[in-house]
C-alpha cells in the first residue's frame, strides 16, 4: 500500500469520528473537605463529595499525573450529559477539570503516562471502531486555569484499532513509552448472566506502536484476558490474567512483548484462589491469595509477593478472621485488593468489610487505617501516592454505598 493511500486512510479515520471538545477544560469548583474516621481517628481528605459518583483508576494503574499535582479519575455522571468522561483534580486546591467530552469514551481503558504529562484513552467512533487518543495535560490544565480553552482541543489520534477488534481487559503502556498493549477477545462473548462467572472465550494481547499506529498480535490465549499491565520498570514484559470474575484455574500469566516466554506466574493448586495482581517492582508481583471462606482459611492466605525470576513467595499477612471493628459477616474476613510502594516499604489492602489496612513490609505490622468504605458494586482499591506518604481510595462512606467519592488517606 502506498504512503499516499495510508495517509488518506488515516485522515479519513480522523474525519469519521472526530472527538468532541465543547466541555473539555470545563472547571468544577472544589468539593474538598476534611473529616475524621469514626473508628481510627485518622484524618481523611475528601476530594469529591458524593453528589455524583466518581471512581479512581484501577489500582494496577498510575493515579497521579506526571506533574505529581493532579489525580486523573473517571465519572459516569459528573458531566451531566449521560456519557462517561475523564477528569483531573488538583490535589492541593480540589479544583476539577474535565478532560474529555462526547460519546464513546471507555472509562475502564485509561492510562496515565509515567514519562510525560499525558493521558491515553480509548474511544469508540461513529464507525464503531476503537481509536487510541493522547491528551496533552499541561496546556489543557493551564488554559483551563485561565479560562482560555482552545476550541481545537488538546488530544491527538494515536491509532485506530483493526476492524472488528473486540476490547477485553483494558490496556497498558510500556515503561519506555513506545508501545501500548491491549487485551482482546478473539470472538464475541455472550452476555454475562448476573452473578455468574465471566463467559470464557479465546483472547489475546495486541501491541500498538505509539509513534506509527501500527498494530500486531503479541500472543493468543485459550481464555479471556484481563488486568493487562506492563512492567513499570522493565520494557517488553506484560502481566495479564485469566479473567473469570471468580476463581480461575490459573489466574496470573506473563509474556514478553515479542510473544516469547509466555508462562504462568505462581502456579496454582486446586485450593488456591488468586486475584488482583500487580507489579510490586521490576521483579516482583503482589497479589491476593483469598481467605474469605472457612475452607480457604484451612491453609495460609493473605497478600502475597512472588519473585518473577525464581518463584519464591513472601506472605505479607491476612486480616483477622473477623475485622477488629466488629464484622457482621457470617464468614471470615479477607484482604481483597492491594496497593504497594515500589521501594518495598509498604503494602495496603482493602477487605470484605470495606476497611483499609497498611502493612509495613519491614516489620510485618498491620495497621487499620480507615473503616466503613463499603460500596456496591465497587471496592476501595487503595493506591499509593508516588512518594508513598498517602493512599487514594474510592468510597461509598458518604452515601451508604450508593455513590463513590474520592478520598485521600494520609499515612502520618
Amino acid at each position: 500500500m502506498s504512503r499516499t493511500v495510508i495517509a488518506a486512510a488515516f485522515a479519513l479515520a480522523c474525519l469519521v469520528s472526530p472527538p468532541a471538545f465543547a466541555q473539555v477544560g470545563k472547571v468544577y469548583p472544589s468539593e474538598k473537605r476534611v473529616v475524621t474516621d469514626a473508628v481510627t481517628g485518622r484524618r481523611l481528605i475528601l476530594l469529591t463529595n458524593g453528589t455524583v459518583s466518581d471512581a479512581k483508576m484501577y489500582p494496577t494503574d498510575q493515579q497521579w499525573a506526571f506533574d505529581g499535582r493532579h489525580i486523573v479519575f473517571r465519572s459516569g455522571s459528573r458531566a451531566g450529559d449521560g456519557k462517561g468522561q475523564i477528569f483531573a483534580i488538583d490535589e492541593a486546591s480540589g479544583t476539577i477539570v474535565q478532560l474529555t467530552d462526547g460519546p464513546g469514551v471507555y472509562l475502564t481503558s485509561i492510562m496515565v503516562s509515567r514519562l510525560a504529562n499525558e493521558v491515553f484513552y480509548l474511544r469508540r467512533g461513529a464507525d464503531n471502531r476503537l481509536s487510541l487518543y493522547r491528551i496533552a495535560l499541561t496546556p489543557l490544565l493551564a488554559d483551563a486555569e485561565t479560562g482560555k480553552v482552545s476550541p481545537r482541543g488538546y488530544e491527538t489520534l494515536v491509532a485506530t484499532l483493526p476492524q472488528g477488534f473486540i476490547l477485553a481487559g483494558g490496556f497498558t503502556l510500556d515503561s519506555d513509552g513506545s508501545t501500548a498493549y491491549v487485551g482482546f477477545d478473539q470472538v464475541e462473548a455472550p452476555p454475562r448472566p448476573q452473578g455468574q462467572p465471566v463467559p470464557q472465550v479465546p483472547g489475546g494481547l495486541l501491541a500498538v506502536d505509539l509513534k506509527t499506529g501500527a498494530t500486531r498480535v503479541v500472543v493468543k490465549t485459550g481464555f479471556r484476558v484481563g488486568h493487562v499491565q506492563a512492567n513499570p520498570f522493565r520494557p517488553g514484559e506484560i502481566l495479564y490474567c485469566n479473567e473469570t470474575g471468580g476463581d480461575a484455574p490459573q489466574r496470573m500469566w506473563i509474556v514478553n512483548a515479542d510473544g516469547s516466554n509466555n508462562r504462568p506466574v505462581f502456579p496454582e493448586s486446586a485450593t488456591d484462589w488468586v486475584t488482583h495482581e500487580q507489579f510490586a517492582d521490576a521483579d516482583h508481583v503482589i497479589f491476593n491469595l483469598m481467605g474469605h471462606t472457612a475452607k480457604l482459611r484451612e491453609r495460609p492466605t493473605g497478600i502475597m509477593v512472588v519473585d518473577l525470576r525464581d518463584g519464591t513467595v513472601e506472605n505479607l499477612g491476612q486480616v483477622p478472621a473477623k475485622s477488629l471493628v466488629g464484622s457482621d459477616r457470617t464468614g471470615p474476613n479477607s484482604f481483597w485488593h492491594n496497593g504497594v510502594t515500589y521501594d518495598g516499604r509498604f503494602a495496603a489492602g482493602d477487605d470484605f468489610d470495606g476497611d483499609v489496612w497498611l502493612i509495613d513490609r519491614k516489620t510485618g505490622a498491620r495497621t487499620l487505617l480507615t473503616t466503613g468504605h463499603v460500596m456496591k458494586p465497587d471496592h476501595a482499591h487503595p493506591s499509593f501516592s508516588p512518594d508513598g506518604t498517602r493512599l487514594l481510595i474510592q468510597s461509598g462512606l458518604l452515601t451508604q454505598g450508593k455513590k463513590l467519592s474520592l478520598i485521600i488517606v494520609p499515612l502520618t
